[in-house]
């Protein structure tokens, strides 16, 4: 019995690159975020993990870090589920700003809430709680019962999405999560208890 599921952040993208809020916005990796998501690959790769489902999201950035890890560990046709309820974080009026832009129209401390509160949305966007009321009925309705049937996992998707995510799996309090960062292409590993807790933790980062 597996039960185990790895969580991977999209490889760096264009937007991340020129320091833009991106959200459900859709551009495409980097040079270097093609090989993030490879990284990610052999490094799951060499754990010997082998996968019977995937998830990702309705964006590319998320779906091409998801097909590099699936090649590299030899599932090129594995059976992958693509579902807007894992997207990053919609950041509304936001969207397509550069960052530094953003902090100058709105002043620096409104955007660091914006950005890093946990029920603080944006002008016609999510907060971080309103995007874990789409990934947290996912995850147990969706990912969670593949899981515990004893299946290995994949979901390659966003620094918002998974903050969500791994805020339920670790028991983290809204003050707790705003300090939670993750990084791009780096692998995270849970193996799952029959009961749905937390065994292990496992983070493959460099």
């Amino acid at each position: 019995m597996s039960r185990t599921l790895v969580l991977v952040r999209h490889g760096q993208s264009e937007w991340n690159l020129k320091n833009l809020f991106t959200g459900w916005r859709d551009p495409d990796l980097t040079e270097k975020g093609h090989a993030e998501a490879k990284a990610a690959g052999e490094k799951l790769k060499a754990r010997g993990l082998k996968f019977d489902i995937a998830f990702t999201s309705v964006l590319q950035r998320a779906q091409k870090t998801c097909q590099h890890i699936l090649d590299c560990v030899g599932q090129s046709d594995l059976e992958t589920i693509r579902d807007r309820a894992l997207n990053e974080r919609d950041y509304g009026d936001l969207s397509g700003l550069n960052k530094n832009d953003a902090r100058l129209k709105w002043g620096e401390e409104q955007v660091h809430i914006w950005r890093r509160s946990y029920d603080v949305p944006p002008p016609n966007g999510e907060s971080l709680k309103d995007t874990g009321a789409r990934v947290w009925p996912y995850y147990l309705h969706t990912l969670q019962p593949h899981v515990l049937a004893g299946g290995t996992v994949l979901v390659a998707a966003h620094g918002n999405s998974l903050r969500a995510l791994i805020m339920a799996l670790d028991g983290l309090s809204g003050e707790e999560v705003t300090g939670l960062e993750l990084g791009t292409g780096v692998p995270v590993i849970y193996r799952l208890n029959a009961d749905s807790t937390v065994a292990s933790k496992d983070i493959l980062a460099d």
